[in-house]
């Protein structure tokens, strides 16, 4: 069987636009497959070089396959299978810039270059101030960052129409804020000049963006099966889910060089990313924390399962529509299509999403995707949010064990044992305090500031009605007391 190539994939050259920071699954699956479809549909004319920003790894197969891969999309959308497959083009070639410096040097200075792109993990953006400017390339992103842009800066003799936009996808708040301010940092450290400062805060842009989409990477169990059905071999296939967003916020229009949307592209272009993200954690994020503790515990294992429970879908469907949209400054109509593509998300079958994955440390969880919209449903309506409040007297329960070690409590489903994941500290308070007078248990737990951020017994009636939920559940089951709410 032929590997994928040029030929196959009819590739098209065209200037490249881009430099990408990353040649991962997401960025992959998302970005360039957006730049692939934006220029299919003559929008955009350009394509990207993906840089490898760490040492380990190889690019070989990008090599091999003149970097050209596949993209497969599956789920449903208003509950019909949606399949989609495309040969993605859009990458020109793959630059490691430990071993080909020089050329990593010569995208700087690429007349047709505009946008920078990365994906470098969470710890990817941050400000080491041991980083050297001598190094080729330095260690950190940023400072091959600012390294690159600099090159960039007296190639073209500070020519203000050379600045770069910079869109860093990493899965930090403010992003493009972070990322520009240690660029800053070493810029200043490594005594770069004021000139290049300037050229940097009025030339280029840092935007911070959102992103959302389930890229699930190589489907190794079903690799062999595709690639017969493709009529190609392709090591670099990359599977996710049809679903995307991508809300870019930046203090100057970009839109018009950057027009994915124009191609029927769910991005959005902002001057304010938060609403975005906020209908993000607390539809999307907040709904998966607040159901699949107690679905797990009900005795389900996978979200798609837990969608076909009567008992269970019936809760988040009212969770969402009826306690966490009701919370969110947002119009009613971007929101309940939102919680709809949601809906089909969970519902997808082409993905096998565990509960007990999602359950990896549930208290910072449900403090950041819970919490605000009990808040803002209380100050709000002056009552509590039932199935919300439910939810933490589930998570309650699921943290009930006593057998704890480095990094795990035991936790017990009927017969069967599962893992808590989570701080020692607090694997460690719910060893010593879970099975103990069920009412102290619930007062010092949600008294616990380190938890939660605040003393959660000074909402009114919270603290009794998670021990009501709490006492009901270990009397009569979570599916009963799901049932009773």
């Amino acid at each position: 069987m032929k590997t994928l190539n040029k030929n196959i994939a009819q590739k098209v050259e065209r200037p490249i636009k881009i430099v990408q920071f990353g040649e991962g699954n997401f960025l992959r699956g998302f970005v360039d497959y957006m730049v692939d479809v934006a220029n299919e549909k003559g929008y955009f004319d350009g394509n990207i070089a993906i840089v490898k920003p760490i040492p380990h790894g190889s690019l070989e197969s990008f090599h091999n396959q003149d970097c050209n891969y596949t993209v497969l999309l599956r789920g449903q959308e208003n509950g019909e299978k949606q399949v989609i497959k495309r040969i993605v083009t859009s990458v020109s070639e793959a630059v490691e810039p430990f071993s080909e410096y020089d050329r990593y040097v010569e995208l700087a200075k690429l007349d047709s270059l505009r946008f920078i792109v990365s994906n470098t993990t969470e710890a990817g953006i941050v400000y080491d101030d041991s980083d050297r400017y001598e190094l080729n390339p330095p260690k950190t992103y940023p400072g091959k960052l600012t390294k690159f842009l600099h090159d960039r800066f007296k190639h073209f003799n500070g020519d203000s129409s050379k600045g770069l936009v910079i869109l860093p996808v990493e899965l930090i708040d403010d992003n493009g804020v972070h990322l520009k301010d240690a660029v800053l940092k070493l810029s200043n450290l490594w005594g770069l000049g004021e000139d290049f400062i300037a050229w940097l805060n009025e030339a280029c842009i840092f935007g911070s963006t959102l992103v959302d989409r389930i890229v699930t990477g190589f489907p190794k169990d079903e690799a062999d099966e595709l690639w017969n059905e493709f009529g190609y071999r392709d090591e670099l296939l990359v599977t996710g889910e049809p679903f995307a967003l991508w809300v870019i916020e930046t203090d100057k229009p970009i839109e018009d060089e950057l027009p994915l949307h124009k191609a029927g592209l769910q991005v959005v272009f902002t001057d304010n990313h938060k609403p975005y993200k906020q209908r993000k954690v607390r539809i999307l994020n907040g709904a998966h924390t607040s159901f699949s503790l107690a679905s797990y515990l009900a005795g389900n294992d996978y979200v798609g399962e837990s969608m076909k429970d009567e008992d269970i879908s019936s809760y988040i469907r009212k969770t969402i529509f009826d306690e966490i949209i009701p919370t969110i400054n947002l119009p009613m109509e971007d929101l309940v299509a939102f919680a709809d593509a949601v809906k089909d998300r969970f519902e997808n079958p082409f993905i096998k999403h565990a509960l007990l994955s999602i359950s990896l440390n549930s208290v910072s969880k449900w403090r950041a995707r819970c919490l605000p919209s009990l808040l803002d449903y209380v100050d709000k309506f002056s009552k509590l949010p039932n199935r919300l409040t439910f939810s933490l007297a589930a998570l309650l329960q699921f943290y009930t064990g006593t057998e704890v070690g480095d990094g795990v409590l035991v936790g017990h489903r009927g017969d069967n044992t599962y893992e808590v994941k989570d701080n020692q500290e607090i694997l460690e308070f719910f060893a010593a305090k879970s099975t103990g007078d069920i009412e102290q248990f619930v007062t010092e737990c949600l008294a616990s500031e380190s938890f939660w951020g605040q003393d959660l017994t000074k909402v009114a009636g919270l603290k009794d009605t998670v021990l009501g939920y709490l006492k009901d559940i270990r009397a009569i089951g979570i599916r009963e007391t799901i049932k009773k709410l």
